[in-house]
């Protein structure tokens, strides 16, 4: 199964593509890691990062996007750029979407860790590589 976990973040998507089970998997195309619009984007724009991730989707063949759950109350919420990248991956990409609660991440975290070899160093993108993980097979 080849799973894209996005971490959503203010206006950018940080990108990680896993393929594989949790105790044996391997990063894809470890160059495609972000993608941002401007903070206040034009049609335009959307439009071409839109394009951009269903062409990934499709070259890879994506079979699952894993989205962190946005807050959406109190001083953790997600922002408005959160919310237009969200919706626009809702709306346009054809493989399934699922999100994943950060407490989720944790809790495999605590029991999976040591699976977790390929899981880059960089904070945004370890995040993404963990909702990716959660998606993969059991073995």
């Amino acid at each position: 199964m080849t799973v894209m976990g996005i971490m959503l973040k203010a206006n950018e998507m940080r990108i990680v593509t896993l393929t594989g089970t949790r105790t044996a998997h391997e990063l894809i195309n470890p160059k495609f890691n972000k993608l941002a619009v401007d903070k206040h984007p034009q049609q335009a724009e959307v439009k071409i990062l839109i394009e951009q991730i269903s062409q990934y989707c499709d070259a890879n063949n994506i079979e699952k996007v894993v989205i962190n759950r946005r807050s959406t109350t109190g001083q953790g919420a997600g922002g408005a750029g959160t919310f237009l990248l969200e919706g626009a991956l809702l709306a346009t990409l054809k493989p399934a979407i699922v999100f994943i609660h950060p407490a989720t991440i944790r809790a495999t975290d605590k029991r999976e860790v040591d699976h977790k070899s390929a899981k880059p160093k960089t904070v945004d993108l370890g995040k993404a590589y963990d909702l990716a993980y959660e998606s993969l097979a059991l073995n």
